[in-house]
């Protein structure tokens, strides 16, 4: 398993790498929810360097776009690897990640 990172770039983007999955989902999740309370304005999560991915991925790019609208922030997913497009689609999500829609 690769571990999973979150690291700030310029402008407010934000990379997301390794494996986003049932194990490494809840560390990445305390991490952003700092990040999405000391965020001063809209954020960009690049998912390029994301390896690989399960439900709970996908789960997890749902929830930060729960709780940046809670805080009026919008979100927007960058360079979403096909895997979790996939299980977007088939979980009936698809259109929540899409930049139109964030």
């Amino acid at each position: 398993m690769s571990a999973a990172r979150l690291q700030p770039l310029e402008g407010g983007a934000v990379r997301v790498s390794g494996e986003l999955s049932f194990e490494t989902v809840p560390g990445l999740w305390r991490e952003a929810a700092a990040l999405l309370a000391e965020a001063q304005g809209d954020l960009a999560f690049d998912l390029q360097a994301v390896e690989r991915t399960d439900s709970a991925g996908v789960a997890l790019l749902v929830e930060w776009l729960r709780a940046a609208a809670e805080r009026g922030l919008a979100i927007q997913f960058r360079n979403i690897p096909a895997q979790l497009l996939d299980i977007a689609r088939v979980s009936g999500v698809e259109e929540l990640l899409s930049p139109a829609s964030v």
